[in-house]
């Protein structure tokens, strides 16, 4: 409220005064009664002249003082750990109440309200409101929709230091591809208990139930006590009935919290740790992503989950994913890593090998069935297979990785515990016998095996399909590609000659056994309509049939003069050549395929043409001579 503190000049304070002490004593109405005591009025002019007026902050005539009140807390890291912050000086915001900690961060804010127009105060004179009691919604919460869910948020909910509850837009794809695995579950097993650990505002957990319904059991937590007040809300303004967080208490009777009319599903939200929940009861399904990285939850997530089950994770730490602070990286992942053109599929492949160690130290082994990188986050999914030969299988996939720095070629060590003589006897390159120096760089552990599983992969398109989320449909179909190591044209699109057949609910078209037997000739090759010239053809074998790990760059290895094909018709021109290819999400210049980065270059060298400054100076060069 406005209160006259300094001979007629208005100043914007959260609280009224309140003078419980003795007469003649008056309390600082911006701190708190332990760090500032009640004391005569000149000694408490004193201390705002010096303490709270010297760094206001002045809008439409009125004065912003800092409050040091516990009005608001910051978190001591943002390391992901559910742990209450410290109480620290603030600013109120006199049009829209939110708190804000630095005094140039509030200039702006003040700026951005008088950009959209709104210069009217929230507080007044002749105000009898008391501070702790929230601002009406349309200031002090915005409502948010997304596929069907509505949730409020809080304000400044896109930084997590400066709100207690965080909420980040571009964390959608995320939460579709999450939502869809669960799909694909629920068609496996129902009905399905699933957990939302970190439920912040409880959209993820809201939206499996509201589109599942009674195929899944929702279990929403968080340690925050705003976040589960916020929680308990959106599910109230999306007229699902909350449970009271104890397991037994789920029934048709808990209609305490129930919104108007009937509840669509039921949800039950508790305030508890990650780790403690996940250590007392069993789920089907796990869903982590914690601020920044899971690695602190892996060992309770696998403590108890069931067989067969699923678990997603989901990494936002991004610098120490991407190499650019391997010292976090180390400590984290416990594996070394360096800047590469394909860092995405590593940090991918590091956090799978992370998932995988936890997963073999509860004697359970791992089925990858999804590893997506974006530019926001990391998300794995895998499913748990119990059993020490299971988590041997697994562990036998942890293998480390061979980085040439020059040309970026890249293998993984082979099996076994002897030592070899030569490291760079693996390496298909020979940057090592023409370079000065040691060249290459030995990256791991990291997960060698495929990271994606076509089924799974089908069975969230359908989901997708069914559910109408348009956004994630070309990235899952990409990943369908990518899992199959197959161009999207061959995969989609084809002659007459093609069938159709329906798998998982998806339409997927292959080849007749006549045509496909006639396209290729006794030794098993494919036949083309030109011979290949230098290029060596590869022999498809056994090994040819594993899934290729990592990709190259098109425009990274392009060569200078040139101009290199379309990239689509590169991955014809590879096809042709005999190699197995496809595009991946990782990067939308990258070719995955099974050539080595040798083959890789004589096809791309072939099929490029000298640009027109190439052409001029070679016919200019002839002339001279």
């Amino acid at each position: 409220m406005l209160v006259d503190l300094n001979g007629g000049e208005s100043m914007v304070v959260p609280v009224c005064f309140c003078v419980c002490a003795p007469a003649g004593r008056k309390s600082c109405p911006l701190c708190p009664e332990e760090k500032f005591k009640a004391c005569y009025s000149h000694k408490l002019r004193r201390h705002l002249q010096n303490l709270h007026w010297k760094v206001y902050v002045e809008f439409e005539g009125q004065r912003m003082c800092i409050c040091h009140l516990p009005c608001r807390h910051l978190k001591n890291s943002l390391s992901g750990d559910q742990a209450s912050g410290r109480q620290v000086a603030h600013y109120h915001c006199v049009v829209c109440s939110v708190t804000i900690a630095r005094k140039t961060d509030m200039i702006s804010h003040l700026k951005r309200h008088v950009n959209k127009g709104e210069t009217e105060a929230s507080y007044s004179g002749s105000s009898d409101v008391p501070f702790e009691e929230p601002a009406p919604s349309g200031q002090a919460y915005e409502i948010m929709k997304e596929l069907g869910t509505n949730v409020q948020l809080l304000p400044n909910y896109t930084t997590p230091q400066k709100s207690d509850t965080y909420f980040n837009r571009k964390m959608k794809t995320n939460r579709q591809l999450v939502f869809c695995s669960l799909a694909v579950l629920a068609e496996e097993r129902n009905p399905l208990e699933c957990l939302d650990a970190f439920g912040a505002t409880g959209i993820m957990g809201l939206q499996w139930a509201k589109h599942l319904r009674n195929a899944v059991k929702v279990t929403i937590t968080d340690i925050n006590e705003t976040c589960v007040k916020m929680i308990k809300e959106n599910c109230q303004l999306n007229h699902i009935r909350v449970d009271g967080g104890s397991r037994s208490s789920r029934g048709p009777d808990g209609t305490s919290n129930e919104a108007e009319g009937v509840p669509i599903a039921t949800v039950e939200v508790a305030k508890m740790d990650a780790n403690v929940i996940m250590h007392l009861r069993s789920f089907d399904y796990i869903h982590l992503d914690p601020y920044g990285t899971a690695v602190n939850y892996l060992d309770s997530a696998f403590r108890n989950v069931r067989n067969l089950g699923i678990i997603s994770v989901t990494s936002t730490d991004t610098g120490s994913l991407y190499a650019k602070s391997p010292n976090v990286t180390l400590r984290h992942y416990s594996c070394h890593i360096v800047r590469t053109e394909y860092y995405k599929e590593l940090a991918a492949r590091m956090v799978v090998a992370t998932v995988a160690r936890a997963a073999a130290r509860c004697n359970k082994g791992i089925e990858v069935l999804l590893a997506v990188a974006l530019e926001h986050f990391v998300l794995v999914v895998v499913r748990v297979l119990r059993g020490p030969t299971q988590a041997d299988e697994s562990a036998k996939r942890l293998r480390q990785l061979i980085h040439c720095q020059w040309c970026e070629e890249r293998v993984f060590l082979k099996q076994g515990s002897m030592v070899d003589d030569n490291l760079y006897n693996q390496l298909p390159c020979n940057c090592h016998g023409s370079m000065p120096g040691k060249t290459a760089v030995e990256l791991g552990p990291l997960w060698s095996g495929p990271l994606f599983n076509t089924g799974f992969l089908r069975g969230m398109l359908f989901a997708a399909v069914q559910h109408s989320m348009d956004d994630i449909q070309t990235l899952v179909k990409t990943l369908i590609c990518e899992s199959e190591c197959t161009t999207l044209k061959s995969f989609v699109h084809g002659p007459s000659a093609l069938t159709n057949q329906v798998e998982c609910g998806v339409l997927i078209k292959t080849l007749q056994k006549g045509e496909e037997s006639g396209t290729a000739d006794q030794s098993g090759k494919r036949k083309t309509g030109e011979e290949s010239g230098n290029v060596v053809k590869k022999l498809k074998s056994d090994a040819s049939l594993e899934h290729p790990a990592f990709y190259y760059s098109i425009h990274r290895h392009s060569i200078r003069g040139m101009n290199m094909p379309k990239l689509n018709k590169f991955l014809q021109y590879l096809t042709e050549a005999g190699f197995r290819v496809s595009r991946t999400h990782f990067d939308p210049t990258g070719v995955r395929t099974d050539a080595t980065l040798e083959q890789f270059k004589s096809v791309l060298t072939k099929y490029s043409v000298p640009n027109a400054t190439t052409s001029q100076t070679s016919l200019s060069t002839e002339k001279t001579l």
